[in-house]
């Protein structure tokens, strides 16, 4: 069975999900592992390592090759399984700090920018063209492969993949598991024997529907009560979401961080004290994106002076839907699938994350039926900018460009229609000038 990790040189996360391949007996045998990247510094240190890792965890059992470069693409994906995407075009320098400075001489400031808002348009616009010709490989030399998406925007790049290719593609994201688990941590609940939970939406705004103890007591009563009282006492780092449960009722997967920036509530010029009182950290991704550069290399260093290389697996999903497809045993994922009918108050030609069973039949999403009116809002207004970004990317169409930003909510609550296109005139230049077109015309 062969595993092609496309952006392998994001060498941590390779780390993670192909680590826990080696780790699984299910898989390992007989594995033929592909590393792809267009960075061949960064790619050989990945090889590097999962040299490493096959070696202590598998007895150097498993081949596992490199392929540097757009020309050695179709040989890395040629007779794959299973193909893992972990891109990210343009990365820090030069394109996330193009996303993130344009629009601040627009006054329009952002804490991630990788899902919604500008930036995760023009992440998505930008990626797309990548991603058309991963699918045309694909369908050539591995029709059958499963295309496991890593790579934000997640809704976005997966409905695309989705809708406009043969790829047989499923979005993963690690909020879904770590969701409930979090919350009841973050507000010291320990309910005996564990919890049941039902989370579905779209991806970074699915909501925690339903929790229960294993008795199946309503932990939700206990949870507004604590969250709402901490929120009203203390500050921290997840207010915003807390100030959901309040307004909206329900708790949602991803971080108040990402969350501050879907909606036109929290990052207001006209009402810049609500950036502390919600907490809010502004241009956090830049910041993170530095400090994980130096973290980087600081664990290089390590590893490549000799240093042991441990793992233990991991919560992502990959290697899960894996030995579930090729062991025919049912694991249970929140899977970003197309909605066909599974939430039926959201549009149809969306990408939800719904629970989904995996087993030797694939991937099968469950229904889930109307969403409370309040979050089927929520969702349809960042659904609605997502799908014109796609269809501004499928049709290279600069006019469905500026009415995706026209929706997106945090830009139309900030900006004037004018400056929006300017604005995204701007942001088609810089990154023209930088390498990566992402409307041509």
């Amino acid at each position: 069975m062969k595993i092609t990790f496309m952006g392998a040189g994001s060498t941590i996360f390779a780390k993670n999900v192909l680590g826990d391949c080696l780790l699984s007996d299910a898989i390992k045998n007989d594995l033929e592992i592909a590393l792809y990247d267009i960075d061949q510094k960064r790619l050989a240190e990945s090889q590097l390592l999962i040299d490493a890792l096959n070696a202590k965890y598998n007895g150097n059992k498993a081949s596992v090759k490199a392929y540097a470069g757009v020309v050695n693409r179709k040989e890395a994906l040629r007779g794959a399984s299973f193909v893992i995407n972990a891109i990210q075009i343009g990365g820090y320098e030069p394109s996330t700090v193009i996303d993130f400075e344009i629009p601040k001489k627009y006054g329009l400031r952002q804490t991630i920018a990788d899902t919604l808002g500008i930036g995760g348009i023009f992440r998505a616009l930008r990626t797309i063209p990548v991603m058309r010709d991963f699918a045309n490989d694909i369908e050539e030399v591995c029709p059958d492969a499963w295309f496991l998406n890593y790579t934000n925007p997640m809704a976005m790049l997966s409905n695309y993949m989705q809708r406009f290719t043969n790829v047989k593609t499923v979005g993963l994201c690690h909020s879904v598991q770590v969701c409930s688990s979090g919350l009841l941590e973050e507000l010291d609940m320990t309910p005996d024997g564990g919890f049941i939970d039902k989370i579905a939406g779209i991806n970074h705004m699915a909501w925690l529907l339903e929790i229960t103890d294993k008795n199946g007591n309503d932990l939700y009563p206990e949870i507004r009560r604590r969250a709402l009282a901490k929120n009203d006492s203390e500050k921290h780092n997840d207010m915003v979401r807390f100030e959901y449960i309040r307004r909206l009722g329900y708790y949602c997967t991803e971080s108040s961080e990402h969350n501050a920036e879907y909606n036109p509530f929290f990052i207001k010029s006209k009402y810049p004290e609500l950036i502390d009182r919600y907490n809010i950290p502004l241009d956090e991704y830049p910041r993170r994106c530095v400090k994980q550069i130096a973290q980087w290399e600081e664990q290089r260093k390590s590893i490549f002076a000799g240093g042991d290389i441990e793992h233990e697996r991991s919560r992502e999903y990959g290697s899960r839907i894996i030995e579930a497809m090729i062991t025919n045993t049912p694991y249970k994922i929140g899977g970003n699938v197309i909605n066909t009918g599974l939430i039926t108050n959201l549009p149809t030609a969306a990408t939800v994350e719904v629970p989904c069973l995996v087993d030797a039949n694939g991937i099968t999403p469950t229904v889930v039926g109307d969403l409370p009116t309040q979050l089927a809002a929520m969702n349809s207004s960042n659904i609605y900018p997502q799908l014109l970004t796609v269809e501004a990317a499928v049709e290279n169409s600069r006019e469905k460009l500026y009415q995706a930003a026209m929706m997106e909510p945090h830009t139309a609550a900030e900006l004037s229609i004018d400056d929006i296109v300017l604005m995204c005139d701007e942001l088609l230049e810089a990154h023209k000038n930088a390498g990566f077109p992402c409307i041509i015309d």
